[in-house]
């Protein structure tokens, strides 16, 4: 009778253990899983499978975490670039809040055809026009007035299409790599060509990315005493460094000072960038986000104004880096979605 009472208990013991395993498992596998929102498939493979090589202490392919560095390219691979470049979308903005202390714009273009909503006149201005739209709502202030206009438009302005903050159209899987790296002793730096000043003041708070590991695009900086009295940083219409193109390693280079191990674009605008990252010696990732999801997001490649992805999609295809196909790869494109 004891016996049969003993193994009752055993048995129901075992029920109740497995019961509770069967229920737990999944939840601590998704808890334990570092990128969710990606699919399960190559392209997520190829990714941890690289960050276990490179962490590995005594395997081949070890790399020490000061050498651990990840750049990453931000219109088009961290958050969205359509229907155009979002700094863009800052710039006129500025320009009409600002119109009214300038009345010969009404009259001046590519202000006009800004200001008259006259898309066809804006697209005629052409690269002359924006880079005057661009010097203009960018310079004659402080660093730190910038920063603070920035700021206040990142909280007020909404997208054409989503109709919520830019700041919340951030890639989610990308996130996610962002921390997994971090996790895993990578040190991650956003090398784009986006103006430097535009990035910093936002960066640290959406992606973790302090505004020192952010390399972009400059401005002249001229150092004065301001009418207070106090030391300031004034900015001047007038480019000092473009960060695209050959000027991204440039960038590196100068800025960061190490080669990176890992590298990830969208665009031709990265692909030199891309190069130089797997060019160097040892283990090497290079990674180009392909955007193919016109339902969650865009859809556009070779033939796209903003973000076109043409040289370094065949390059990636002769050298056997990643292409993230976003429709097939990503369960979820942005935070929200969640």
């Amino acid at each position: 009778m004891f016996a049969l009472v003993a193994f009752a208990l055993r048995f129901t013991s075992v029920v109740i253990f497995l019961a509770f395993s069967l229920v737990a498992l999944p939840h601590a596998n998704a808890q334990t899983d570092p990128l969710p929102s990606w699919n399960e498939g190559a392209a997520k493979k190829s990714i941890t499978d690289f960050v276990a090589r490179v962490t590995t202490q005594g395997g081949t392919d070890f790399v020490p975490v000061p050498e651990r560095i990840a750049t990453f390219d931000n219109d088009g691979t961290l958050w969205t670039e359509q229907p155009f470049y979002f700094q863009l979308a800052f710039a006129f903005d500025r320009v009409k809040a600002t119109a009214p202390r300038h009345p010969e714009w009404k009259t001046t273009q590519p202000f006009k055809a800004l200001l008259d909503n006259d898309m066809k006149g804006l697209a005629a201005a052409g690269e002359k026009g924006l880079l005057q739209i661009v010097a203009v709502t960018h310079a004659g202030m402080t660093t730190e007035e910038f920063a603070r206009t920035v700021l206040d438009w990142t909280s007020t302005a909404r997208h054409p299409r989503f109709h919520r903050p830019y700041t919340e159209l951030v890639y989610q899987p990308m996130l996610e790599l962002l921390t997994y790296l971090r996790a895993n002793g990578f040190k991650t730096f956003v090398v784009s060509g986006g103006g430097v000043e535009f990035m910093r003041p936002w960066m640290e708070k959406v992606y973790g990315i302090p505004p020192e590991q952010v390399v972009g695009s400059s401005g002249v900086v001229k150092f004065q005493i301001g009418a207070s009295g106090k030391p300031e940083l004034m900015k001047l219409p007038k480019i000092e460094f473009v960060d695209d193109g050959s000027g991204k390693p440039v960038g590196i280079n100068r800025f960061i000072g190490r080669r990176p191990i890992f590298a990830f674009g969208n665009s031709d605008g990265d692909l030199q960038m891309l190069q130089w990252t797997a060019a160097g010696e040892g283990a090497r990732f290079a990674g180009l986000v392909h955007h193919t999801d016109a339902e969650r997001e865009y859809a556009y490649d070779r033939s796209s104004k903003f973000g076109k992805l043409d040289k370094a999609w065949d390059e990636a295809v002769k050298r056997g880096w990643l292409v993230v196909d976003m429709k097939q790869d990503w369960k979820t494109v942005f935070p929200f979605e969640k």
